[in-house]
């Protein structure tokens, strides 16, 4: 503006990098900078691409870390705390530190790195407009601490209410069958409605605050730029300073007030992902998953022989559940274990897969604790069949293979046949490439246990957990599993929680718990003589009832000792 457009000189140290200039006319000084100028920003462009490349990368790097870190958590967390909620923690809350990075720390640096540029080249230039480009600091601290409370106590409230619109959305998604069958659609629509009312009404509140905080801090910013646009024009007309000098100066303070004025755009996502920070924070703080101990042990010898040595256990340190829990089971028993419900009977069997740690007492797998192995070793040693088995997407074949990723089709259709769902998989169009829907939702209950079961015996684990696998099999088909389990029991040590008389009668040991304790064990024809608990338990189930019985719940564990000869 001054050297080109005006009549000063060029200055020397221009003159010396670029001897020639000296001797250019306007119109090709002119065209000079022009093309110096368009280099300077293709190239600022290149570094801001590169900047964004970089910041993406680190922060998608840090939500993967951090998702890695969610679903790392041990079972108990899961089991104390809703799905809607750890998914939304995911989905939403993982992004914070991305947001924190990408709208916040790297502007403010930027913005601070400039600021100190700009100060320190006004000063050079004119020192009153210096400390004028700095005087609009303590407003926006004002602004700031005027609006950030209020900004923090909203987000933190849109982020709770958010949260339960997505919990209540995912409950009537998953009761969908339950709610149609009662008719209650609308009364779930209502509670809904009230839900989404709220979370819409509570941003709205956020959006304001921000919006009202973004113009306060806009209108300083532009003061800021009027007053010292208004002070260097002075200075010019005093021609101490001239217009190019003026025009740097109002260049570098939108170099700066420009990220303050983005910032003050964004507070409100930025309040949000302080909020969802300290979600994280609350999981992060939490025990991951059991780490192995130092020196584990690879658990791919085992043969299965499993002994608990006064094992405790409670969920939150006050109520337990297991109290001095002792048995030894060996490779080739079935042991069944019985009991009304709550008396810990699923419970005792997690421990033993490590799905918890026992509070007191250990679990002996092969003579040694289950916490010296490696846990991966360990759980690959161990097949587990939940009451309702967990279907995931894809085909009828791949979910039994889950048991084992590498069994060829044969072992499938074996393990299948085994689990007596082969006929059935047979009849379909696709057989076994039947693709399976959500959660299994297109199968009976029946067809999803066998499927569970045959995931299972695919496997070839040396220990078999099954919880209640077939309460949704008819009778028939129960037996017919029963059979193959007994053809396969060699070699395995088999739990079975069981309700059933066939089940029980079938069992090398039952174990009998109530409340937490095991009162009676042994083969069914010893409890019948020994002990009264057992004996009223199979007396209900005779008679086609279950063990929900409130007379058996009314028989406590000190009760049921009392008629035992001896506790095992």
């Amino acid at each position: 503006m001054d050297n080109v457009l005006g009549e000063q000189q060029l200055p020397g140290p221009l003159v010396a990098l670029l001897p020639f200039a000296a001797d250019l006319g306007a119109v090709s000084l002119l065209v000079l900078f022009a093309a110096g100028g368009l280099a300077v920003e293709l190239a600022a462009e290149l570094v801001r691409l590169a900047h964004t490349q970089i910041e993406v990368d680190m922060g998608q790097r840090v939500v993967h870390d951090l998702r890695s870190r969610l679903q790392a958590l041990p079972l108990r967390h899961h089991l104390t705390h809703r799905t809607s909620d750890a998914v939304y923690r995911l989905d939403a809350d993982t992004y914070c530190i991305n947001d924190l990075v990408t709208g916040g720390a790297l502007p403010i640096t930027l913005a601070t790195l400039h600021l100190g540029v700009m100060f320190v080249v006004v000063l050079t230039m004119d020192a009153t407009l210096a400390l004028l480009a700095l005087a609009v600091a303590p407003f926006l601290y004002l602004c700031l601490r005027y609006h950030a409370t209020t900004l923090s106590e909203r987000a933190e409230q849109v982020k709770t209410l958010e949260s339960g619109l997505v919990e209540r959305a995912y409950e009537t998604l998953r009761s969908i069958a339950a709610i149609k069958s009662f008719a209650r659609e609308r009364h779930e629509l209502g509670r809904f409605t009230h839900a989404s009312r709220d979370t819409v009404q509570a941003r709205v509140r956020l959006t304001w605050q921000e919006s009202l905080f973004s113009v306060a801090v806009t209108a300083v910013t532009l003061a800021g730029t009027a007053v010292v646009l208004v002070a260097g024009g002075l200075h010019v007309l005093n021609e101490t300073l001239t217009v190019g000098e003026l025009l740097v100066v109002i260049a570098y303070l939108a170099r700066v007030y420009d990220p303050v004025a983005e910032i003050a755009h964004t507070v409100g996502s930025l309040q949000q992902a302080v909020v969802g920070a300290g979600r994280v924070r609350d999981i992060l703080s939490l025990e991951p998953e059991i780490a192995d101990a130092p020196g584990a042990v690879d658990a791919g010898g085992l043969t299965g022989h499993v002994r608990f040595d006064r094992v405790s256990f409670s969920y939150d340190g006050v109520r337990t559940v297991l109290d001095g829990i002792g048995f030894d089971a060996r490779p080739g028993e079935l042991v069944a274990i019985v009991g009304p419900t709550g008396a810990g009977k699923t419970t005792l069997v997690h421990l033993i897969p490590r799905l918890f740690k026992p509070t007191s007492g250990c679990v002996l797998i092969d003579g040694r604790d289950a916490a010296a192995y490696q846990l991966r070793s360990l759980r690959e040693r161990i097949a587990l069949v939940p009451q309702d088995p967990l279907l995931f997407a894809g085909t009828i074949g791949d979910n039994i293979r889950y048991g084992r990723l590498d069994a060829s089709a044969a072992e499938v259709e074996q393990a299948a046949r085994d689990a007596q769902i082969h006929t059935a998989i047979a009849r379909l169009p696709d057989g076994y490439a039947t693709p399976v829907a959500e959660a299994g939702a297109t199968l009976s209950g029946g067809e999803r246990q066998r499927l569970g079961i045959a995931r299972a015996l695919l496997k070839r684990a040396p220990i078999l957990i099954l919880d209640e696998p077939t309460s949704a099999v008819d009778t028939l088909a129960e037996a017919a599993v029963f059979d193959s389990l007994r053809r396969l029991r060699n070699g395995r040590t088999i739990f079975v929680i069981a309700h059933r008389l066939s089940t029980i009668r079938d069992a090398t040991r039952i174990l009998v718990l109530q409340d937490g304790r095991i009162t009676a064990q042994g083969p069914h024809e010893a409890l019948l003589a020994s002990s009264d608990l057992y004996r009223r338990m199979w007396e209900r189930l005779a008679s086609g009832g279950s063990l929900d019985d409130p007379d058996l719940a009314g028989l406590t564990a000190e009760a049921a000792d009392l008629v035992l000869p001896a506790r095992s």
